[in-house]
């Protein structure tokens, strides 16, 4: 457990960063607490402050917009996340890449640990790593361990594009981009995947950029 004099300042910034109101700012790549980890949830926060925070991430994921923001993406090393995903896209694109809608959910000290060997490969971008994407291979399948906001434990098995949005929040705690673990030949601008790269799939990427799929 962390003692009282460790709580107060994490409690005390995390008071500094919402008083202002409104979505958060984002921390960008090059910023060192996105690649010093995060300490586990235990507490730091009083319950009717940690309501707060994560009302505010759930705001700032939303009008960045994105489907995942984890506590060091606005600069507090705390083990926290959240997720949501409306899954906005075509059928075939959906059908592709198994992405289906997932609703607001907060993880407390998640940790994942793949199901099977199955690998997905697709383009995956990242708030903190604006304007850029690049295809990262991760498990098709992983089960999930943790909590929610409320204490209640988390065991589940994610599949598809629920189980990349959470290995990527998840990586975030561990101060691990998702450029660290991605097929750097296949990086590109916004622009270019809009332009280029549209495909359900990153095969015609792949054949035109010089890299490999699993």
């Amino acid at each position: 457990m962390a003692s009282p004099s460790d709580r107060a300042p994490l409690a005390e910034r995390v008071e500094e960063l919402l008083a202002p109101g409104g979505p958060l700012p984002i921390v960008a790549a090059g910023d060192p607490v996105l690649r010093r980890g995060t300490e586990p949830y235990d507490g730091q926060l009083a319950p009717a402050l940690l309501a707060r925070f994560v009302e505010a991430l759930r705001i700032t994921m939303h009008a960045a917009p994105g489907v995942g923001l984890a506590a060091p993406q606005v600069g507090v090393p705390l083990r926290i996340a959240v997720v949501e995903d409306p899954a906005p896209v075509p059928e075939e694109v959906a059908v592709a890449r198994g992405r289906v809608p997932q609703p607001f959910r907060v993880l407390v000290n998640p940790v994942y640990e793949p199901v099977g060997t199955a690998r997905a490969a697709f383009f995956e971008g990242c708030l903190s790593v604006p304007g850029w994407q690049a295809v990262v291979a991760r498990p098709a399948s992983v089960r999930l361990t943790g909590a929610d906001e409320h204490g209640h434990p988390l065991d589940e098995v994610f599949t598809g594009w629920p189980a990349r949005i959470v290995q990527h929040e998840t990586d975030h705690l561990d101060g691990t981009l998702y450029l660290d673990r991605a097929e750097l030949r296949s990086l590109s601008s916004n622009a270019a995947v809009a332009d280029r790269w549209t495909q359900p799939t990153p095969a015609t990427a792949a054949e035109a950029l010089g890299f490999e799929l699993p």
